[in-house]
């Protein structure tokens, strides 16, 4: 076992190889995050996936045999969804004083989010499988993966187009909403939350408590809605 060839087709079998790999290269991408001052360009996941596209490149390590040993942290995604429930319950009172506008700042996001993918996709001539795949792709990717699969799409084509949602949105999201001259967190943080899942949400929090907490709920409810949206505007383009 002094070959290292060797050494690395025992250990690249191994699954908690990969999910170490994972950690570490978030680690290193919230490193290099930190160092840039917090710049949204310099997204933690952007880095770690980075690092991680890179790695499986050189050792030519298949997508299947990396998620088997990071299926866990797939699997958090799960519980950290529910928790979502946690800041929508925190500010309750907060949201019964701001119920319309973030009613109609739902609905406004949740519906150009789904409709504007799928008209331009079915512009292009794109399958249906496709069109299917891209409806959920600006909700929580338990979510998506779920209504893509249900809707007939390739749940590992939903997954890609989620993280890059958001890891787009937390990166145009800031200089966006200072252009526009957005100040309130509130509003601030839950449209992040609508256009840009989970990513969005941490970028939000990063930002400001309040507009983490809006972020949270934005995306919580957009998954709600979403559900509901997308099977119904799927039809539409078939």
């Amino acid at each position: 076992m002094t070959d290292p060839a060797l050494i690395w087709s025992y250990l690249s079998r191994e699954p908690l190889l990969w999910l170490t790999a994972t950690l570490i290269a978030y680690w290193l991408g919230d490193t290099f995050f930190r160092r840039m001052n917090r710049q949204s360009w310099a997204n933690p996941v952007l880095a770690a996936v980075v690092i991680l596209a890179l790695l499986l490149w050189i050792t030519g390590t298949s997508y299947q045999t990396y998620f088997e040993g990071a299926q866990f942290v797939h699997f958090m995604l799960g519980p950290a969804t529910v928790a979502l429930g946690m800041p929508l319950y925190d500010n309750l009172r907060r949201l019964r004083r701001a119920a319309l506008p973030l009613i109609a700042a739902l609905l406004a996001g949740s519906l150009t989010a789904v409709l504007s993918v799928l008209a331009i996709a079915h512009a292009f001539g794109l399958s249906e499988v496709l069109l299917a795949s891209l409806a959920p792709k600006s909700t929580t990717a338990p979510v998506a993966i779920g209504i893509a699969e249900g809707l007939g799409g390739e749940p590992t084509i939903t997954a890609v187009l989620v993280l890059l949602t958001g890891v787009f949105g937390a990166i145009i999201a800031t200089p966006l909403l200072n252009a526009l001259r957005i100040r309130d967190w509130r509003a601030r943080g839950f449209s992040l939350g609508v256009a840009a899942h989970g990513i969005g949400t941490a970028r939000a929090f990063q930002v400001n408590e309040t507009a983490g907490a809006f972020a949270g709920i934005g995306m919580g409810l957009n998954a709600v809605l979403t559900s509901i949206i997308a099977p119904l505007a799927l039809h539409l383009f078939q």
